[in-house]
């Protein structure tokens, strides 16, 4: 069953092997976990609801606890406290866009918030309801979760917004296809969701981001039902595929999703180069970008992210062979770890591996073939569960992504470590930070940074903490060339940063695109932009 405070399914966990707990002690110390509330403690402060009875509508407690927060690390605190803020009023779960449209005209004339919910994998707040005097009601859309079409000459195949990304990839390999979008969050994060939030998945090299996925569908709004097309191409006006895409259910309820699918790859495979140091390994990854080598995905890890990873895979005494043989070859404390993946046909997979590691000799890589990568992609949607194990140990674990141009993405690297790792000095805390490079493009790359600290001694100044590196390394980077989000979106948390990006006159359209669906600002109130 799924947990109701953090992460997956409660019958996994992801233990830390002692010489991880070694590693972080070493680096800012032991720490001691913070209590946990159970469920049954909780359902007692969930407040009566405020929404007029409807039959399609549960305002049971433990439907309402399970709705009022997404997994960003101060909703994992609020959880975990106990200390939710505000609640749903209720919970629909629709099955139909005739339900959908229902739900919305209710809304509408009962004056109701309306929140679209999808995997409750938001890390930006998208998806919390905010406190006031209008009642809340969220819309889980995991009734929705079918394939209802595959065109198979123009491979375009359409979902239910609800359906998850497990389902998604299983009902297509039934016919012989993969929609090859594999965020992190692939567990629990839906299709309808991914559109929702411009979300990328970490093959994008190959199969493109959602917003190339993307071909069309339904939306139901409160002027009535949208429906884009899907056409290959037009130049007719602006693209309202594009107005729907990473509008975060300001717009209206997305109810299906028609994306480009591909038949299944011949051959898959995912290697690991280890490179003396940053320069030379960003400098490789650029070229192999630059170069369009036909690469599935491409990770490139800062020399700490790589000792970290090294040190929290376990099985020490192999790792000792892997540093002393990537030491002989040059690659020693400061080395960088790069993954690569390869998929397509033989044909495809041969040339590009022949091409990607003659780049990769070019700026001293040593290749060590698939085993490190193949553990990778065993555990590339399980690397959540990692939050649960550290904090039963007492450490706090998040994360900041942006993206940038090439020029530019030292600079904002090296300033998004520093503020995080200085942060919380007058504290007299220490942060272990680490960071590395996901997706790529010719012009620029993503920069994912992740950050582990100790919590306090109570969770308000456990939540200030973070609220402060939180919020200084965003204004960083706004203000330095970078993006608010690369691949979460903006949400509630984001939406302070966003007229730094954006420009006034910028703000002015986004917001006004939102007043001609939403005048009322019934929908998902309070995200993407502010009131």
């Amino acid at each position: 069953m799924r947990r109701w405070n953090g992460w997956g399914d409660d019958q996994f966990n992801l233990e830390l092997p002692p010489e991880g707990r070694q590693f972080l002690g070493q680096r800012i110390g032991s720490a001691n976990p913070l209590p946990d509330v159970g469920l049954e403690s909780v359902k007692p402060r969930v407040p009566a609801s405020r929404l007029p009875s409807h039959p399609a509508i549960n305002t049971d407690a433990e439907h309402r606890i399970r709705h009022a927060r997404g997994q960003s690390l101060a909703d994992w605190l609020a959880m975990r406290s106990g200390d939710f803020g505000t609640f749903p009023d209720g919970v629909a779960y629709p099955e139909t866009n005739r339900d959908v449209q229902n739900l919305l005209k209710y809304a509408e004339e009962h004056g109701v918030a309306l929140i679209p919910y999808g995997g409750g994998t938001s890390v930006a707040g998208h998806i919390n309801p905010q406190a006031g005097a209008t009642p809340v009601l969220t819309l889980d859309m995991s009734r929705m979760n079918r394939l209802l079409d595959l065109d198979r000459e123009s491979q375009i195949a359409t979902f239910g917004a609800g359906t998850p990304g497990p389902l998604v990839e299983s009902q297509l390999r039934a016919h012989g296809y993969t929609l090859g979008h594999f965020p992190q969050s692939f567990e629990l994060s839906t299709i309808g969701g991914w559109v929702a939030s411009r979300s990328s998945g970490q093959q994008s090299l190959r199969y493109g981001r959602i917003e190339q996925l993307f071909a069309g569908g339904r939306i139901e709004t409160l002027r009535g039902s949208l429906t884009i097309p899907t056409l290959p191409a037009s130049s007719a006006g602006p693209d309202v595929r594009e107005m729907i895409l990473g509008s975060e259910g300001r717009l209206g309820v997305i109810t299906e999703v028609a994306v480009r699918v591909t038949p299944l790859p011949e051959q898959e495979s995912f290697h690991v180069v280890f490179f003396p140091d940053w320069d030379s390994a960003r400098t490789a990854c650029r070229k192999l970008v630059q170069n369009r080598t036909q690469l599935s995905m491409l990770r490139l890890s800062n020399a700490v992210e790589t000792e970290t990873q090294l040190a929290l895979a376990g099985h020490p005494k192999l790792i000792g062979l892997l540093e002393s043989y990537l030491s002989l070859r040059g690659s020693a404390d400061r080395k960088c770890m790069m993954t690569f993946g390869l998929t397509g046909s033989k044909h495809q997979h041969r040339h590009a591996l022949r091409e990607a590691r003659s780049i990769c000799s070019d700026y001293q890589g040593v290749y060590t073939g698939t085993r490190l990568g193949d553990k990778w992609a065993e555990k590339r949607f399980t690397m959540p569960y990692l939050r649960e194990a550290l904090w039963q140990l007492g450490y706090a674990v998040d994360t900041l992504e942006t993206a940038t141009d090439w020029d530019n993405v030292d600079n904002l690297l090296n300033r998004i470590e520093e503020n995080l790792r200085n942060g919380l000095n007058e504290k007299g805390e220490k942060a272990h930070v680490f960071t590395h490079l996901s997706h790529f493009y010719p012009q620029g790359c993503s920069i994912y940074t992740t950050y582990v600290f100790r919590v306090a001694d109570s969770y308000e100044e456990t939540l200030a903490r973070w609220q402060h590196l939180k919020t200084t390394t965003s204004e960083l980077i706004v203000r330095n060339r970078g993006t608010i989000s690369h691949q979460h979106g903006v949400g509630k948390d984001h939406a302070p940063y966003l007229p730094v990006e954006k420009g006034e006159l910028g703000i002015l359209a986004i917001r006004s695109l939102c007043d001609t669906f939403d005048p009322d600002q019934r929908l998902n109130p309070g995200t993407l932009v502010q009131p």
